[in-house]
């Protein structure tokens, strides 16, 4: 049975400049916990037109709320932007595995405003998997090809910089960059054990791209 008061993660990748109107329309629908990322796209631009995705600049927002009123949201999506794009991106659902207990309590009061209605838009098949793979800038191209060899068809790259280096350094005895770039890829679960296993055996922490990867189950995707 579906618990529908658990906290779930709502990850959009829209069109840059429009993150701030997205953001308002989901705070309208009751979630308040948002955050917003710069990103660049790595797809073609054939790719991208064939997505309808547009500009490679991208805005990304990561929002909180219950099961319950994100699966409204979807289906609230699904009928009026979710055939249009006029966001220029996608979404998609994924699950923290923990929250703190006053966080996920503000979450849940404010989601109470659309979690009224008939639910069932969503569906926890986890066909699709959110790959990240952290390297030092400069790589991102390089990893990305390997992804599309394995079957990958685009990604985002956010700028990151990593933090307490000296921990990681002395377990794997190395010295290691603190500027790097982060690749997200949505993949089909078919090729996912795939792109992991090319992009570590060629980029992985031993590398020069000093890269480390993993994968984050992803319960619904669609396009906004």
């Amino acid at each position: 049975m579906i618990n529908e008061e658990r906290i779930v993660s709502l990850l959009s990748i829209v069109g840059r400049g429009k993150g701030a109107q997205y953001i308002r329309m989901v705070k309208e629908k009751g979630l308040y916990l948002n955050y917003q990322f710069v990103g660049a796209g790595t797809a073609s631009s054939e790719m991208m037109d064939i997505l309808g995705l547009g500009t490679n600049n991208k805005d990304i927002m990561l929002s909180f709320g219950t099961y319950k009123a994100v699966d409204k949201l979807c289906g609230e999506f699904s009928k009026a932007i979710g055939t249009s794009g006029s966001y220029g991106g996608i979404a998609m659902v994924i699950s923290p595995s923990a929250f703190s207990r006053i966080t996920a309590e503000i979450i849940k009061r404010n989601s109470k405003d659309i979690e009224k209605g008939d639910g069932n838009n969503m569906h926890s098949e986890f066909d699709y998997s959110l790959i990240l793979i952290s390297v030092n800038r400069g790589y991102t191209d390089a990893v990305m090809q390997t992804a599309k060899k394995a079957g990958a068809t685009g990604g985002t790259i956010i700028k990151a910089r990593l933090a307490e280096a000296q921990e990681i350094e002395a377990y794997a005895n190395t010295k290691l960059d603190e500027e790097k770039e982060i690749v997200t890829i949505l993949a089909p679960n078919s090729i996912r054990n795939q792109i992991l296993e090319d992009v570590n055996r060629e980029y992985g922490l031993k590398s020069e791209a000093q890269g480390t990867v993993l994968s984050v189950p992803v319960e619904k995707v669609f396009k906004i």
